[in-house]
């Protein structure tokens, strides 16, 4: 595999987070395959930020500690990642606030030459990189003007003066595609939901939820949707309900915090039979936690939100190829079932940027409820054979549409009687049947690596691209279930028929995933965990599975 790895590094307020998006696309543009990871304190101004780009010939979506260039917007950038260099490594450095370390810029005569503000310095850096790598003047402008929304050609300048006073001294060879999307987990997450019907989107701000939020509102007016912030996580949700209410489909964006707000109307949503899809991004907990941080360690809290029982859907995308499809899926099922469909992802994967290939995307098919005939009385909760009661919506003639949080009978009427509330309820369980039913046609489960392999990695969510590259060292199978619930084991034990040893590997310090499988006879026989906040890096998980594989 070719590799080409990039960190880019300064304080809050430097543009860390554009400056590695772009570094990115200059990848791209020469022909890699690109996954980005950005890391970030939770302040506003100050501490220190930096983005990790990855470029290979093949699909990825994880980063390797060892840097090819280090792009310091200030000494603490060297400071701080010194380890993960090499006599290789090409350092690009504001000979301002670095003395000593690589290829010096000086930025503020750089600026000052071109008349450009402060915040352009990171267009010094990213040119002067691209010198470095010997990437093409070309390339750089068709980059800049492409992705660069105002103050091009000024950035142009800062970049060319910067791009003139280096020299190639650690050249990429270009690959052999074309450019391909570079999306963010969440931008996928968004667009996934569009395909799926989506009408209304309703979120408060959480990190790492938050970026979707802002896509939705500057993309509404293309996308066609309407996108509503209002004051607190209980009143997403129950706008969102209403919106449901009415025939629109909907969806909410948040975390873990956020979601313990949203848990009471959650189980309206299970009792009333609407439709709701629901976006939750894991960050570390407990509480606050590390909240600009990953983790994975909320799949039984959202397994189990909510009091009473009723059927849910649970899907954990693992890049963003998956979040397109499975958060259309999440979409269909809601509507098809009248349920809550969860899409679970964390901080690793709403905020990474990955390659996504145009012609690998595949398209569900579209789901929805059946439509009430138009035969008076509407029964709202009609107790039919798959307990998916047929749609109607305020306003249609001859319907009175009620949604009830209390037991009910088939026309939403508030009742007590034990017969009636138990039928209600069996008529409510019916449909979790037939929703496993349904999602035994989709790939639940998904093996990858060397599938005869007799030891496994057992993992979920955004670790796939980790899982994947260790298993290609070390010719492991890869089982990783995309549906948590209802849960798929049949698919599951399929997948590790012929295995001796399952490895869970997971981003949490109680290891949910193997936890949940062990209540269907799935035991794993090694646990490898990280629960700091930082996702799994293939150098370090190489070591520890190497010492369970021995």
């Amino acid at each position: 595999m070719k590799n080409v790895s990039v960190l880019i590094g300064g304080k809050a307020g430097d543009g860390i987070n554009s400056a590695g998006a772009l570094v990115a696309q200059l990848l791209n543009h020469i022909g890699y395959h690109i996954y980005l990871y950005f890391d970030y304190p939770s302040l506003i101004r100050g501490g220190h930020n930096f983005a990790i780009i990855r470029g290979s010939d093949e699909s990825i979506g994880t980063c390797w500690k060892t840097l090819d260039f280090l792009l310091a917007l200030n000494s603490e950038t060297v400071e701080k990642h010194r380890d993960k260099c090499t006599n290789e490594t090409a350092i690009i450095s504001n000979a301002d606030q670095v003395k000593s370390a690589g290829q010096g810029i000086p930025v503020k005569a750089v600026l000052a030459g071109v008349n450009a503000p402060a915040i352009m310095g990171n267009s010094a850096i990213i040119g002067g990189f691209a010198r470095t790598a010997g990437i093409e003047w070309n390339v750089v402008e068709d980059v800049f003007k492409k992705h660069i929304p105002k103050g091009v050609d000024l950035n142009l300048k800062v970049a060319k003066a910067a791009y003139d006073q280096l020299e190639t001294v650690h050249p990429v060879s270009r690959g052999i595609k074309p450019p391909y999307p570079l999306l963010t987990g969440n931008e996928a997450i968004g667009l996934g939901m569009v395909n799926g019907g989506l009408d209304a989107y309703v979120s408060y701000p959480m990190t790492p939820s938050s970026s979707l939020l802002h896509f939705f509102a500057e993309e509404k007016e293309k996308l066609g949707i309407t996108v509503v912030h209002p004051e607190s996580e209980i009143a997403v949700i129950l706008m969102a309900l209403g919106f449901a209410y009415t025939g629109k489909r909907s969806a909410v964006g948040t975390s873990g915090g956020g979601f313990c707000l949203m848990t009471e109307s959650l189980s309206l949503a299970g009792m009333a039979e609407m439709p709701l899809t629901l976006l939750v991004s894991q960050r570390t907990g407990p509480s606050t936690g590390l909240p600009t941080y990953t983790g994975q360690s909320d799949l039984h809290f959202v397994l189990n939100a909510g009091q009473g029982e009723y059927p849910r859907l649970i899907v954990a995308p693992g890049d963003a190829r998956e979040a397109l499809y499975w958060s259309e899926v999440a979409m269909n099922m809601a509507w098809k079932f009248q349920i809550p469909a969860f899409i679970l992802s964390d901080k690793t994967l709403s905020e990474g940027t990955y390659s996504v290939d145009p012609a690998a995307i595949s398209e569900p098919e579209r789901g929805d409820s059946p439509r009430w005939a138009g035969t008076a009385p509407y029964l709202r909760y009609a107790d039919v054979p798959g307990g998916v009661s047929p749609l109607a919506f305020p306003g249609m003639k001859d319907a009175v549409v009620r949604a009830n949080s209390y037991a009910h009978d088939e026309a939403g009427i508030t009742t007590e009687d034990a017969p009636t509330v138990t039928r209600m309820t069996d008529k409510r369980l019916r449909k979790g049947g037939m929703l496993a039913d349904e999602m035994r046609g989709y790939p639940g489960v998904s093996v990858s690596g060397i599938p005869g392999s007799s030891t496994a990695l057992f993992c979920w969510g955004s670790t796939k691209g980790v899982c994947n590259e260790i298993a290609a060292l070390l010719g492991l199978r890869v089982v990783r279930p995309v549906v948590l619930s209802p849960f798929p084991v049949d698919q599951l034990k399929e997948a590790i028929t012929g295995v001796r040893k399952l490895i869970s590997v997971e981003e949490n310090a109680t290891a949910q995933l193997a936890a949940l499988a062990e209540r269907y006879g799935i035991v794993a026989d090694e646990k490898i965990l990280r629960y700091d906040g930082r996702p799994f890096l293939p150098d370090d998980l190489l070591v520890k599975v190497k010492e369970m594989v021995v």
